[in-house]
């Protein structure tokens, strides 16, 4: 652990104004993120994380406090490092145009195969460690529901969903459909081209009108 510790103490500096603890968090976040990922909650001990990250044990303890904090923001992290233009920032942010464009492009995002393994560990933590499901839904998962339910109605208020429509519903089955092709039914043969075909009907089938936003899907 000598390396461990010059690297988190010592007076030397990581980068220009790039702050040391900086560097130590991001290097153990992103073995948490791995581990889970290759091994789920059993697999991403916080001896196993401050082995890969390269950090003592104390390192964690200092920073968060508890295991499944540390993995709910583990998880975002890699999350958003994997899928870039698909944080809750950039869909908060999105005009209706272009959050369609997200939608039709995202199972490009779930065809990636640690994002497929992401998804499956998620789900198949959810009995065997609530807790951290509770933690990652409060913390991270809630704030993008509710940002995602923000684009449908710029959608909306742009005339390509219906009035009436109730938005939370369209919001489950948008999320349900791509998780119930890409996780339960997911076929090799399954290409970006494809999976934007289908995300294509399922908008149509929820009566979402791409020809008022974008030319580019009329017919």
């Amino acid at each position: 652990m000598a390396a461990a510790r010059a690297r988190e103490g010592g007076t030397g500096k990581v980068g220009p104004g790039r702050p040391r603890s900086a560097a130590v968090e991001r290097a153990i976040l992103r073995a948490a993120f791995a581990l889970f990922v290759e091994g789920g909650v059993e697999g991403a001990s916080i001896e196993k994380i401050a082995r890969k990250a390269g950090v003592a044990k104390t390192s964690i303890y200092r920073r968060w406090r508890s295991r499944d904090q540390l993995l709910a923001q583990a998880i975002e992290a890699g999350r958003n490092e994997s899928a870039p233009g698909y944080t809750t920032d950039a869909v908060q942010h999105a005009s209706a145009a272009d959050f369609l464009q997200l939608l039709l492009g995202a199972g490009n995002i779930m065809l990636r195969p640690r994002m497929r393994k992401l998804v499956t560990r998620l789900i198949g933590s959810v009995s065997d460690h609530p807790q951290l499901l509770e933690v990652y839904r409060e913390t991270y998962f809630r704030p993008r529901r509710r940002a995602l339910e923000g684009a449908l109605r710029r959608v909306q208020a742009a005339g390509a969903i219906r009035p009436d429509a109730d938005i939370e519903s369209l919001a489950d089955m948008l999320g349900g459909a791509l998780i119930y092709r890409l996780v339960l039914v997911h076929e090799p043969g399954d290409t970006p081209e494809k999976l934007r075909a289908y995300l294509l009907r399922i908008l149509r089938a929820a009566g979402i009108d791409l020809g008022r936003m974008t030319g580019s899907e009329r017919g």
